[in-house]
């Protein structure tokens, strides 16, 4: 096995969470309890979600991100028309990106190194 890091999300609505994430490719892998599901792109990307203790995750006030690289901006971001401010484009930090709002006001950045386009 080789070395991994997989961000584990608290989320208020666990069913809302996964409908987003499955919006961006991940599917239920695991759903060990009532209040924690594994999801995955079948790229190598994971996401755990965990259901938040109520009133711990504020909507608006969630300190919590998550970057998706993937090769597929433009089919990703096609996914959520409507959804995202403009379009994808090149950012002077060399990567080629659009962001998202998923639930409870998670910032989700989508990109790919420009060099690499």
């Amino acid at each position: 096995m080789q070395s991994s890091l997989i961000a584990i999300l608290p989320c208020n609505d666990l069913d809302r969470t996964e409908a987003f994430f499955a919006r961006l490719g991940f599917k239920c892998e695991q759903s060990s309890s009532a209040d924690y599901r594994m999801l995955a792109d079948g790229l190598g990307a994971q996401i755990h979600l965990n259901l938040a203790v109520e009133g711990w995750l504020v909507p608006g006030s969630n300190p919590f991100g998550l970057y998706l690289y993937r090769k597929d901006v433009d089919e990703l971001a096609a996914a959520f028309h409507g959804e995202i401010d403009g379009e994808p484009s090149d950012k002077p930090w060399g990567m080629y990106e659009f962001a998202l709002n998923a639930p409870d006001d998670m910032l989700v950045r989508v990109g790919w190194p420009t060099r690499l386009r």
